[in-house]
């Protein structure tokens, strides 16, 4: 038989102890009475107590590492459970020696004044956790299968089990940047229950749904009522026997940004099959907006609709370009004309825009105010940004007396 490395270092101890076991008690029984202790022991054979006792230990952990080995568990469970067997060895050697002295009762007074402080606040965090697992088996606010969030340890999870002292949860998320298990259990405490938030995604298994949404962004000029159309088909497609179960039918909400419209279409999902559900619905809309003419995505590159119709029209022989420059201009130097009621739109849409989005140059002119520009557009972008903390922009700067000498141009013709 092949012993691994802890198993030799184990049967080697072993050996150690029961050599000086042996060669302690056949000292005490040659010499009957070498060195009395207060006890009626001899020396010699409280060293082979000692000796043996932490022998013992030994022949424990052997047995664990055989065991845990037929189980296929890795060596090393085998050298954990041994330290716990040489830490009750070597609390039972201090009770020999404290018998072989003759101080047995002072010990146990001692112990009954400390030990049980120290024994209560040592195991406070066990007996919290043990108390949160009845708990959890009598109210059942999660069971093995629920999905459930930890807000303030910011972790969500499939619940795999539950232990006297462990919740293990399957993660969601955390490797990728999705909601779906990776595979990858963690442990909680039970003890954190207690002063934890758990929301239970699941708390229905039999009816595991939750809303969802998916954002669509149209230009002004697509056709509304055929994007709702292909929105809501997409989500018909993949949510049927959702929508047969739960009894609650996709819907579209909206609202207006720089670039366009967005759409937001709002269903009933399975929570585990929340991101393919998402996928599947996304897809369809991507193909079924292929396919009509009338509906076009919005893109971040033109400040809008009127701007970008008037870019894509053939330029008039008699109307020059108007010249412009991209710079980069410190935020300090550029006025926005335009206020903003309320904070939390422009937080709003720091949370929302892309960075990509944010990093666009804005339209300004010169001020009559030397050295300094006015936005002639992209002022919810300047907010966002110098709310943010941006300290320059970069900003296509037009010159506004030649834009209006070309608007009064145009009016003549």
């Amino acid at each position: 038989m092949k012993f691994n490395h802890y198993q030799q270092n184990t049967l080697t101890t072993l050996g150690i102890w029961a050599a000086i076991s042996a060669a302690c008690f056949g000292l005490d029984h040659l010499n009957p009475g070498l060195l009395p202790l207060s006890s009626g022991m001899s020396v010699p054979a409280l060293l082979g107590v000692m000796a043996a006792l932490l022998g013992l230990a030994e022949v424990c952990t052997l047995f664990s590492h055989f065991y845990l080995g037929a189980k296929k568990r890795p060596p090393v469970e085998g050298a954990m459970v041994g330290r716990v067997y040489r830490l009750l060895a070597v609390l039972s050697v201090g009770l020999a020696v404290t018998y072989g002295f003759g101080k047995l009762a002072a010990f146990g007074t001692f112990f009954s004044l400390f030990g049980g402080m120290l024994l209560g606040w040592s195991l406070q965090a066990p007996v919290s956790g043990f108390a949160a697992w009845i708990l959890i088996s009598i109210k059942r606010p999660f069971r093995p299968g629920d999905r459930v969030q930890f807000p303030n340890l910011g972790l969500t999870g499939d619940v795999a089990d539950t232990t006297p002292m462990y919740t293990y949860l399957n993660q969601v998320g955390g490797t990728i940047g999705s909601e779906e298990a990776v595979g990858r259990y963690i442990l909680v405490p039970n003890a954190m229950l207690f002063s934890q938030v758990v929301i239970n995604y699941t708390v229905v298994q039999e009816s595991p749904y939750m809303l969802d949404e998916v954002l669509v962004r149209i230009t002004f000029d697509s056709n509304w009522e055929a994007a709702e159309k292909v929105l809501l088909h997409a989500a018909h497609q993949v949510t049927g026997d959702i929508i047969q179960a739960t009894g609650v039918q996709p819907y579209i909400r909206s609202d207006m940004y720089d670039y366009g419209v967005y759409l937001r279409l709002r269903y009933q999902t399975r929570v585990k099959d929340r991101a393919e559900i998402s996928y599947r619905i996304t897809k369809e809309i991507f193909e079924g907006v292929q396919n009509l003419t009338t509906v076009d995505l919005a893109i971040p590159f033109v400040y809008s609709y009127r701007r970008g119709s008037a870019e894509r029209k053939e330029p008039e022989p008699s109307v020059a370009p108007l010249p412009q420059e991209v710079r980069e201009i410190e935020m300090d130097r550029i006025k926005s004309l335009l206020q903003f009621d309320a904070m939390e739109e422009i937080e709003a849409a720091a949370k929302s825009m892309s960075p990509q989005w944010m990093k666009q140059p804005i339209v300004v002119a010169p001020d009559p105010e030397p050295g300094r520009y006015h936005i002639v557009a992209g002022h919810l972008q300047f907010e966002v940004c110098k709310h943010l903390g941006w300290k320059t922009m970069t900003a296509v700067v037009v010159d506004a007396g030649k834009t209006s000498g070309q608007a009064k141009k145009a009016e003549k013709r």
